[in-house]
């Protein structure tokens, strides 16, 4: 088994264009280079962070400060007395020190309260948006696989269809050389060759246009893509009932989901702008230390000499309090503060009902979409029988002269028509099936599996 695995290793590294990816590589890479998908795992992140946020304001409250002071001073008092005015020089320099600790354990903050119940329901938010953005994930990785999987349809499609032509090109030329057809059959193959290059021109830049999308999700260009099966089984969703599916859109629905938790929160938060007319309480204990130094020189003149007057302080100071605020006037901010947060609560309760309408409304329209992809589907195998039978009748007719190249290149324009659209409506079912789910809500990495189940 080890040597197995090592020889399919030693296969892809030696020649890439031999291992084709399938559904899942292409998701896998998806999901750790997805620059949407990381960005929403940052946002859910920084979400989580409200919860610890809002405890905070629960919890003790811890300050250290301190101040150092150094103040000097030199200047000349004049004092009235008995034999009029003593002037005294003054020369003082002082050092102090202040610092102390503070401890603050709110008792009553109903804000805070509210807020820390607000909380996780943001969280609940958070995690859903990023399971809303997995979901899209899934699809989104299963339309850029299947648009490079048509693309390349096409370029085949129109590659064969371009050497049909240049070989009815070639033989209108032989017939026109020996008298058998006129000039016009021959213009009209040449023109038809023109324009199957250029139709295969355009399927090649499209194809490019293609990978590009999907290198945006995997951050890497995929060379080769397992295809579709030929003989996929074609089955209608299960229930097959579009309201069955609109109620369970209803119940599970990521982004209705996250909706519902917005306009709770949006509620929470009404509350938490009223709670500032609410009182305070806080329990608050600080002790403080003080040191003084200061040293002083004081000179009457005439008189000679200095008197020196040092002076020291050194004291501690303690305090429990108990401090209570009540809010009587702040300009009207906080009742501000209520009606904006009233008005995002309509706006998010409108906001609930337009998702809840475009929900229902993507249901049903993915469902019907399956639905027609399912009858298209067999209508197109028909048509694509019908059409290949009509080109070699065609082609035979023209062989005896009873056609002229123009039906010909109809005929075959038909075929084209017929191949491609059926491989469309083909990738259009695969892609419809997912989109339902996840409208409903249910898509998961095991439909993924599924779908991948489904490649050749």
């Amino acid at each position: 088994m080890k040597s197995a695995t090592c020889l399919v290793l030693m296969a892809i590294y030696l020649f890439p264009g031999a291992y084709a990816a399938d559904l899942l590589d292409v998701y896998d890479s998806a999901l750790n280079s997805d620059p949407q998908l990381r960005e929403a795992d940052a946002l859910r992140l920084a979400s989580l962070e409200t919860r610890p946020q809002a405890r905070a304001g629960l919890l003790p409250q811890v300050a250290l400060f301190a101040t150092e002071t150094d103040q000097g001073q030199d200047g000349l008092s004049s004092q009235f007395g008995q034999d009029g005015f003593i002037d005294t020089l003054i020369d003082s320099d002082t050092d102090q020190t202040f610092y102390g600790l503070s401890v603050t354990q709110p008792l009553f903050r109903w804000d805070q309260w509210l807020s820390l119940k607000q909380a996780d329901k943001v969280v609940a938010q958070a995690d859903v948006d990023y399971a809303v953005v997995k979901q899209e994930l899934i699809v989104r990785v299963a339309v850029g696989y299947f648009d490079v999987l048509a693309a390349r349809d096409d370029v085949e499609a129109a590659a064969a269809n371009k050497e049909a032509i240049a070989r009815q090109l070639e033989q209108a030329e032989t017939r026109f050389e020996v008298g058998l057809i006129a000039i016009t059959d021959v213009e009209e193959s040449r023109a038809a060759y023109d324009q199957a290059i250029a139709t295969e021109i355009q399927a090649k830049r499209l194809l490019a246009t293609a990978r590009e999308n999907l290198r945006e999700l995997t951050g890497s260009y995929v060379e080769s893509l397992e295809g579709l099966e030929a003989g996929l089984a074609l089955s209608a969703p299960v229930p097959a009932d579009d309201e069955a599916w609109v109620n369970t859109a209803m119940e599970n629905n990521l982004s209705l989901l996250s909706t519902r938790l917005d306009v709770e929160i949006a509620k929470d938060t009404i509350n938490v702008e009223r709670a500032g007319h609410f009182p305070t309480l806080d329990l608050v204990v600080r002790r403080n230390e003080f040191d003084s130094k200061s040293d002083q020189q004081l000179r009457f003149p005439p008189a000679p000499g200095a008197i020196d007057s040092p002076t020291r302080s050194d004291f501690s100071t303690g305090a429990v309090e108990l401090q209570f605020n009540l809010p009587i006037y702040s300009g009207g901010s906080t009742s501000s503060r209520v009606r904006e947060s009233v008005y995002r609560h309509r706006a998010a309760r409108e906001r609930l009902e337009r998702v809840a309408r475009e929900t229902e409304r993507e249901i049903r329209d993915a469902y019907l979409g399956v639905l027609s992809d399912v009858a298209t589907i067999r209508a197109l195998e028909q048509a694509l029988s019908s059409s290949e039978t009509a080109l070699r009748a065609t082609e035979a007719g023209f062989d005896v002269g009873t056609r002229t190249s123009v039906d010909v290149l109809n005929a075959r324009r038909n075929l084209l028509n017929a191949r491609t659209n059926l491989a469309r409506s083909r990738y259009d079912y695969v892609i419809n099936m997912l989109r339902l789910k996840r409208a409903a809500g249910t898509l998961s990495l095991d439909d993924l599996r599924e779908v991948n189940g489904w490649l050749d």
